[in-house]
């Protein structure tokens, strides 16, 4: 297994972030017992509205870095142990308020945090993350949620090595998600926010929400920012040129298995 320490470089900017006496690896406060000098891995982000691609672009680099001998461990959204089920309960009844959601987001966030990436940092795994906090930075000052409030709450989140944004119009995200599953979520659409009586409408004016957040959190944290309307092809190669270049990887040719080849066009 290879080491995802190789020819580390760290894709942010250092511009916005909390002051001083914060840790190189943080944002803000220390992680307590954490000494980040132990961390072999490397972390990197996909960030991006719904029906960016995100999700596809992680299945095809998951395979990609394990070909190149690297231990993959990928994280998201409602994934820990400890409140992704109650979470996905809570949104199934469109009744949880907003504060409430944002902090059962955290919980969720710094569960996963601590179980899932920092003890794969520390084995040397590269460890992929679908979406990382700054979507629910996004997705929370969208509701009204101050932005100095969530900064705090999300400063002893660890730095991703690197963060990729791909960047898609609203309109273009609807037809992706629609197309997937033949209908449009309550909370994706924004519908809590009572911004239309028009399901599309409503859908395009909250992630137009989130793609302004976005491009806030990507001049404040240095993303780096990819057409997500391109091909799958095309931005599966400009992400493996961008990581191999981070990890030191020589040869950055890739076809996906047959599991894979339906997502590659």
């Amino acid at each position: 297994m290879k080491s995802a320490k190789s020819s580390k470089k760290n894709g942010h900017s250092k511009k916005g972030l909390s002051p001083t006496g914060a840790s190189p690896r943080n944002y803000g406060l220390p992680l307590p017992g954490v000494n980040d000098e132990e961390f072999g891995g490397s972390l990197i982000v996909i960030e991006g509205m719904d029906g960016s691609g995100r999700s596809t672009q992680i299945s095809l680099l998951t395979e990609w870095l394990e070909s190149e001998g690297f231990a993959v461990e990928t994280m998201g959204l409602r994934r820990s142990g400890l409140v992704a089920k109650d979470i996905d309960a809570l949104l199934a009844e469109n009744t949880i308020t907003r504060m409430t959601l944002t902090l059962m987001y955290a919980t969720d966030f710094y569960d996963q945090l601590e179980h899932r990436i920092i003890p794969a940092l520390r084995s040397d795994f590269v460890v992929l993350a679908d979406r990382y906090f700054y979507t629910l930075i996004a997705r929370a000052v969208a509701r009204g949620i101050e932005r100095d409030y969530l900064n705090g709450l999300y400063e002893m989140a660890v730095r991703p090595d690197l963060t990729f944004w791909l960047n898609v119009r609203p309109e273009v995200a609807f037809e992706r998600e629609f197309r997937k599953s033949h209908t449009i979520s309550y909370w994706e659409s924004g519908r809590d926010l009572s911004l239309s009586d028009d399901l599309f409408q409503s859908f395009i004016l909250y992630q137009a929400k989130i793609k302004n957040e976005f491009e806030s959190l990507s001049e404040r944290h240095g993303f780096l920012a990819l057409d997500g309307e391109a091909s799958v092809v095309s931005v599966n190669t400009d992400l493996r040129k961008r990581i191999a270049a981070h990890l030191g990887i020589q040869r950055t040719h890739y076809r996906p298995s047959a599991a894979l080849a339906h997502l590659w066009r």
